[in-house]
């Protein structure tokens, strides 16, 4: 059937014009933007004359109008008195706008029944709109009354032309000469075949991560020497895509009521070079937030081959626009606000996308996680970035993703995927668990290195060479106390979890009040004046020792730690509980050892500067054992008491 039979035998003598009238109508419904556009940026000018300019040049050549004069419109736009404002060629451009509509409204007088029979009247009803004062001058209500999309206050040229548009899109589809890899198209050339196909292409290549989700039908026209392609992404008014495609280049023309839906949108394209324009906004009180946001990019290619492949990748992309502002909201409870924009573009590039976490339950199946993970829901006010930390919760979230459209895609129960999803947060806890160990593993080494040099000073207490030596010693032991607290801030940063993390940042604080005993320990011995007795010197390098041995005992508690799990080995078992009760008895010991320092001083300190110093001493080394059996006792509760329970 040729084209002419086919529309002759559809729409009747009439129709034959109907192609060429919706091509047209659609070249007109962009000028009639555009002409909203540049009233609204001239009011926007003449209120604030000092703010940046924009002449709206790509806009205009992207709606096909020649008229090179309206570039200097809004430059040269001003407020008069009250409301009014001198708008350069505010005549020309209504008077544009009604021809626009007027063209907008053929198609539709061509074939009846096509559109709501009101149009024409309401066009009749709003002309006044149009109205325009004595040397260009135009009242600011005017230009919000033609340009509004809000139905609560009233009808509108805009929602006219909005829903001119719609039907028009509608009109297209129905009279469709046929489908080209799913799009409708009428009064292609031959040679537009090969670009429909590719931005086709692409678009049915990741069309299945929309799942049941409406969206994505294509339609393809010729008008003139350009292909138009246009794409159902949302429902909308504001989220629309047009295409046009030239010998030279393709033209996006993108409008989103998400202003960082739009940046997202841009940001996929960092492949290829687009020239964007800068973004405009629009207020609009229909829209969410009050605004809209346009952007037009260009990518200019001679190249047949190059226009194809940015053409597919294009229509790939637009499958990660659905419900884009709905999956950010969800992922960004868990992990903040850029961190969750990332993991979307993240997704995107890697082909997931996020409708299948969306469709598998969004929040709610990261909830149920935490929950099963946990045992119990997390605090208030705490997120997964809490729980495991920035990188760990963002590298689990991309699992998510991942797992979600895997599974999805390939009809697998959406129960089996809750499970796969609660399995690898609950090893990411344990992994985040085993870290805070590691942690917890080189704060006591850097206590260990410390009790050693003091222990290594003591000996070394009446050597003819003692005091440079033990202020060597304190010098290292301040370095390593000051590396222990740093230890303390990297737990902290690394988990805040209510049953791990809190309980290993609690750990490593009073573990490094043993470390700032033992520093102030080597510090008093700096201050000792001259040699001491043996008296005293044998039974405070007898408790330095002590120490030294539950220091080392309590590095072999966090390191057989890692073992203690439910159903672990009994040696493993029993390596821990040995440690832990060496430390007991090491802790007593040194208790009876302290008192004979203190009897010894007492009785043999030859001075009050020896007397107190080597006092202080004492009290710092029998404070620290005691800081490190409960630090061992807090690691035996916590383990026997949550770990293997769990």
């Amino acid at each position: 059937m040729t084209e002419k039979t086919r529309i002759v035998e559809v729409l009747g003598d009439r129709g034959l014009l109907l192609p060429a009238l919706i091509n047209q109508a659609l070249a007109a419904n962009d000028r009639a933007k555009y002409r909203f556009a540049l009233l609204q940026s001239a009011r926007a000018h003449a209120d604030h004359p000092d703010s940046a300019l924009a002449s709206l040049q790509r806009e205009r050549d992207a709606a096909g109008v020649k008229d090179a004069s309206l570039d200097a419109v809004v430059a040269g736009s001003a407020r008069l008195q009250g409301d009014d404002y001198r708008i350069p060629k505010a005549r020309q451009i209504c008077r544009g706008l009604e021809d626009d509509l007027g063209t907008m409204l053929a198609p539709f007088t061509a074939r009846a029944g096509a559109a709501p029979a009101d149009l024409t009247a309401r066009f009749q009803a709003l002309k006044n709109q149009l109205e325009v004062g004595a040397e260009d001058r135009i009242d600011g209500r005017r230009i919000d009354a033609m340009t509004s999309a809000s139905r609560g206050q009233g009808d509108s040229l805009h929602l006219l032309v909005m829903d001119l548009h719609k039907g028009l899109n509608k009109l297209q589809s129905d009279i469709a000469e046929e489908v080209i890899a799913g799009a409708k198209v009428y009064g292609v050339a031959p040679s537009d075949r090969p670009l429909v196909e590719a931005f086709m292409r692409g678009v049915n290549r990741t069309a299945p991560l929309k799942f049941d989700h409406p969206g994505l039908s294509a339609t393809a026209t010729r008008s003139g020497d350009t292909l138009i392609l246009q794409n159902d992404i949302g429902t909308t008014d504001a989220h629309v895509l047009v295409v046009h495609v030239t010998a030279d280049a393709v033209t996006i023309t993108y409008t989103d009521v998400h202003l960082q839906r739009l940046l997202f949108f841009r940001s996929l394209f960092e492949r290829f070079e687009i020239g964007w324009e800068d973004t405009l906004s629009r207020a609009d009180k229909a829209m969410e937030d009050g605004v809209y946001h346009l952007s037009v990019g260009t990518f200019r290619s001679t190249d047949a081959a190059s226009r194809e492949a940015f053409l597919d990748f294009l229509g790939s992309r637009l499958v990660f626009l659905i419900d884009w502002n709905r999956a950010r909201k969800r992922l960004r409870g868990f992990v903040g606000k850029d961190a969750a924009v990332e993991l979307l573009k993240w997704a995107a590039d890697g082909d997931f996308g996020h409708m299948a976490f969306l469709k598998a339950g969004g929040e709610r199946l990261l909830y149920d996680a935490l929950e099963f993970a946990a045992k119990g829901p997390p605090r208030f006010g705490e997120s997964l970035r809490d729980m495991l930390g920035e990188k760990a919760a963002v590298k689990y979230l991309k699992f998510v993703l991942r797992t979600c459209a895997a599974g999805l895609l390939q009809g697998r129960d959406e129960a089996l995927i809750q499970d796969e999803v609660r399995a690898e947060l609950f090893s990411y806890l344990r992994s985040a668990r085993q870290e805070l160990l590691e942690i917890g593993a080189e704060h006591a080494a850097l206590i260990t290195e410390i009790a050693a040099s003091l222990r290594d000073g003591l000996l070394r207490l009446n050597v003819v060479e003692a005091a440079e030596h033990l202020k060597l010693n304190a010098a290292r032991a301040k370095r390593w106390e000051s590396r222990a607290d740093e230890l303390v801030n990297r737990a902290r940063a690394a988990l805040k979890r209510a049953d791990a993390g809190r309980f290993f940042c609690e750990l490593l604080e009073a573990a490094d009040d043993v470390a700032d005993e033992l520093e102030e320990a080597a510090f008093h011995l700096t201050l000792v004046p001259g040699p001491i007795a043996p008296a005293l010197h044998e039974p405070l390098r007898l408790l330095a020792g002590l120490v030294l041995q539950a220091a080392q005992e309590y590095v072999k508690v966090l390191e057989t730690a890692r073992f203690v799990r439910r159903g672990a080995a009994r040696e493993d078992m029993h390596d821990f509980l040995e440690a832990v009760h060496r430390i007991m008895a090491l802790e007593h010991e040194s208790d009876r050892v302290e008192r004979g320092v203190e009897a010894a001083l007492v009785a043999d300190a030859p001075d009050f500067r020896q007397l107190y110093v080597l006092t202080e001493a004492a009290k710092n080394l029998e404070t620290a054992a005691d800081g490190l059996m409960h630090a061992a006792l807090q690691v035996r509760d916590h383990f026997l008491g949550q770990v293997m329970t769990a």
